[in-house]
């Protein structure tokens, strides 16, 4: 991730490399991740968010080994892969905004297939929205 892909006034990270052209795409910041990212990059402008200690024009490629070295330190299982949080990134944002396109958008998905992926159907969520047509035509 390069600084000058951060959009400080929108709030958005922008991912210019991708295998398609629908990865190529702007996320937005939480504001957790804006904090964190204005705090690492302070008053620079250009170069890499995650530099390398070895090179200044290189830059971690993959979280992959510290997430491993974290998870274990953690004592959680193996299975819990560093994919996961993008799973879990794609479910939550789903189920809280109900819109599958800028699920789509936000991941950088073409197909709907894929993103659909990351719902969960709930039987609690059509229960309530049925109670609320029931509770309205009984007022009617």
């Amino acid at each position: 991730m390069r600084i000058e892909n951060l959009d400080w006034e929108t709030r958005v990270i922008f991912v210019p490399d991708s295998k398609t052209e629908e990865g190529r795409r702007r996320v937005p910041m939480s504001n957790r991740v804006f904090d964190v990212l204005k705090q690492r990059c302070g008053e620079k402008r250009e170069g890499w968010v995650f530099p390398s200690k070895r090179s200044e024009s290189a830059h971690l490629t993959t979280m992959a080994k510290r997430f491993r070295e974290a998870r274990v330190k953690a004592g959680l299982p193996e299975d819990l892969v560093l994919y996961c949080g993008r799973h879990d990134y794609g479910t939550r944002l789903l189920k809280r905004t109900g819109n599958l396109a800028a699920v789509m958008r936000t991941m950088g998905h073409r197909d709907v297939k894929t993103a659909m992926q990351y719902q969960h159907p709930e039987l609690e969520i059509v229960r309530a929205a049925l109670d609320q047509d029931t509770a309205v035509e009984k007022r009617a």
